[in-house]
């Protein structure tokens, strides 16, 4: 009986780590995150160490060799759990930002800066404007949805286009407008409607939630580069004009597509000017400025570029100025290389060297959005862009993501959203942390020739890029390059 009693806590000791191992193990597996060869690896050490627990805590009278194996218990225990909670953040943090379907348009009433009204009820007895034509779903639900709420039925009329919208409020045929919010920005690019925004004052606004366009996902191809499997795709990576809502539809200042080859580990990074002058898929043939594709969801922005360039597009990464500054700061700044020195003239008292700068999230942001410090404008702008996605893939990749992993977590969170799959960005993560190594980051532009046109959704000219599709012709030979397994070679 004593016998028994002198082990039993040896016994219950090894039990319970026992069981603690098998549970970390299962999650690890679970996550989909570690490569196999390290879960067996690690399977087989912490196995070990059960046995020299069960070992050292076998008899209770042997004092000093029972406590030491309770106290190496216990620390295994503990980091175990740490680790646990750093994967279940990151498990967490991925399931959140994958697999978004869902889109909001922020639609909103104004007045004129100076008009008494308050809210809606206060102008229950206006004319209510609206656009005839562009976004007009997403505003007579709204108008709906007013009328539903003051139980009245409201006194509208439509517009033609922006500028008549505009004018309309000015002159007081209608006394308030029902508008996108995105539109705004749109306005302000025309001349003489600079600033509209500050002359009109917003009394409501109404979130439109929008399922993005339910269609089957072309998910990722399976490659062979001599003795490596991999995968093969393309993403749209989109920087959006806003400070608010990762997902509210904005202009789309930031167009880059990323061409992943992981055989031969290779990505073309492709930027395309916001101001290129093309098609959109909704607009019948007529051009628009491609920043303006975001106002009508991720979806025509990501299926005009698929036309443009007659290729396919599997998924989407989209990201808000806010949350940009913030993923960048969490991983305690990054370095990035300019092509020239210069002073931005968006934001005074911000200098950067030719070479290589060391940038914080607010120097980067500023050194991705400045343009017109450079005689090839928005060009050099898209070939920043490039530059600081470089590094923040670098510095993603080095071992300092771990110093601020739970801050670098929280900035993705919220301010950055993806369709691609939890399973698949799983997988990418356990193949770099089972092989490692650098990546072939190759970047390239398409250019264009600056005019003056009328977009899809302005109604007066404005400045646009009318695309060179001889570097159209280019940037379609690189993406074959990425998915032929060749290497991508720039003249």
């Amino acid at each position: 009986m004593r016998r028994r009693l002198d082990r039993l806590p040896g016994k219950f000791i090894t039990g319970i780590f026992l069981l603690v191992v098998i549970a970390f193990l299962g999650f690890l597996f679970y996550t989909g995150l570690i490569p196999e060869k390290y879960l067996i690896l690690g399977g087989g050490i912490l196995l070990l160490f059960t046995i020299l627990i069960g070992y050292l805590v076998w008899k209770l009278h042997h004092t000093v060799r029972f406590a030491a194996g309770t106290l190496l218990a216990i620390i295994l225990t503990a980091g175990m759990a740490v680790a646990g909670m750093y994967l279940y953040r990151t498990t967490s943090t991925l399931n959140a930002i994958s697999n978004i379907r869902t889109e909001v348009a922020n639609v909103a009433v104004y007045v004129r800066a100076e008009d008494g009204a308050q809210s809606v009820n206060d102008a229950a007895d206006y004319t209510f404007g609206f656009l005839q034509n562009l976004d007009r779903d997403n505003t007579v639900k709204v108008l709906g949805e007013l009328e539903d709420e003051l139980d009245i039925h409201l006194a509208t009329m439509e517009f033609e286009g922006l500028t008549q919208l505009a004018d309309g409020l000015k002159n007081d045929e209608a006394q308030a407008i029902v508008l996108n919010q995105a539109y705004l920005d749109v306005l302000t690019e025309m001349e003489g409607y600079e600033s509209f925004e500050s002359e009109v004052r917003e009394i409501s606004v109404k979130k439109i939630e929008q399922k993005s366009e339910e269609k089957e996902t072309i998910h990722a191809e399976k490659t062979t580069s001599g003795n490596k499997q991999g995968m093969l795709f393309t993403i749209y990576i989109s920087g959006i004009d806003t400070r608010e809502n990762v997902i509210a539809n904005s202009r789309s200042d930031v167009n880059i597509l990323a061409c992943v080859n992981t055989a031969t580990r290779q990505i073309l990074l492709l930027s395309t000017p916001r101001d290129y002058f093309i098609p959109l898929s909704i607009s019948k043939g007529v051009p628009d400025k491609l920043t303006h594709a975001g106002i009508y969801g991720v979806d025509v922005s990501k299926d005009t570029l698929a036309m443009l360039y007659d290729t396919t597009i599997n998924y989407y990464f989209r990201i808000n100025f806010s949350g940009f500054e913030a993923i960048i700061d969490a991983l305690g700044g990054i370095e990035v290389n300019s092509d020239y020195e210069f002073d931005s003239m968006n934001i005074e008292g911000y200098h950067f060297n030719q070479g290589v700068n060391y940038l914080s999230g607010e120097e980067a942001l500023i050194f991705s959005r400045e343009r017109y410090a450079f005689s090839e404008g928005d060009r050099q702008r898209g070939r920043n862009q490039m530059a600081v996605i470089t590094g923040v893939i670098k510095k993603a990749l080095s071992p300092d993501l771990l110093k601020n992993y739970s801050s670098v977590m929280e900035g993705i969170e919220g301010s950055f959203e993806t369709d691609m799959p939890y399973s698949i960005i799983s997988s990418l993560v356990k193949e770099q942390l089972s092989e490692g190594g650098d990546w072939n980051v190759v970047s390239y532009s398409v250019d264009g020739t600056g005019d003056t046109q009328v977009p899809y959704s302005m109604s007066v000219g404005a400045y646009v890029m009318v695309p060179d599709y001889t570097t159209v012709d280019k940037a379609k030979e690189l993406i074959a390059q990425v998915y032929n397994n060749e290497q991508i070679t720039l003249d």
